[in-house]
């Protein structure tokens, strides 16, 4: 809904990972306990994606377990390879969105990632979660890792994370600071990128174009 795709539409999303059929025509052999290593997955990308009003086209992969880790079942194996071809093979920018850490990148994947900005909100909790994920991504291959500090209501918020982002050796690359406009629209199930006068937005739009500089 963040990308403008209305509350109906993103109910009739099916995650990639809970898509049984196409899991099985990928995948699929004719002996039991068996599956396929290796397929194509460009026609995901072109019959799975939605388009947004903000130009956009979204994939959602759904939730896996330790796909980075080697684990063999037919729904990773499909995730994997088309994370593999989003990040790797297609000639286009592609953001990928994950779940607190970064499991879902085999090593090989990876190394081929330009920048992965970890967010954690300005508390103590959120921040050593932030410091882990850091060194992990660092330790991947990951060519640049920065953190972003999100939902920063006060200075006081702002200098703790800034003290313990230079005390731990991290790249702070900005903060986006607490809006309420960003809360009023998600409580409306609208997306805040209608609101260009936010001043959140106007933060993300500005850390945008810091990445493009870099």
């Amino acid at each position: 809904m963040t990308l403008g795709i209305s509350l109906e539409k993103a109910r009739e999303i099916l995650p990639i990972s809970e898509n049984r059929p196409l899991i099985e025509s990928k995948t699929g052999t004719t002996f039991s306990g068996v599956y396929r290593l290796s397929f194509a997955v460009d026609d995901v990308v072109r019959d799975f994606s939605v388009e947004t009003p903000y130009g956009v086209n979204l994939v959602v992969m759904g939730t896996v377990k330790s796909v980075g880790s080697g684990c063999t079942c037919p729904g990773n194996a499909v995730i994997r390879a088309l994370l593999r071809h989003l990040i790797v093979e297609q000639d286009e920018a592609v953001v990928v969105d994950m779940e607190a850490g970064i499991e879902h990148l085999g090593r090989g994947t990876a190394k081929h990632v330009d920048t992965m900005l970890v967010v954690a909100n300005p508390t103590v909790k959120s921040l050593e979660i932030a410091r882990k994920i850091y060194s992990l991504a660092g330790h991947t291959g990951i060519k640049r890792v920065f953190l972003v500090g999100n939902k920063v209501a006060n200075e006081v918020e702002e200098e703790a994370i800034k003290k313990f982002a230079k005390k731990n050796g991290m790249l702070l690359l900005d903060v986006i600071p607490f809006d309420e406009k960003v809360l009023q629209a998600e409580t409306k199930g609208k997306t805040p990128l209608e609101n260009r006068q936010s001043k959140a937005i106007r933060s993300i739009e500005e850390i945008g174009q810091k990445l493009q500089r870099k």
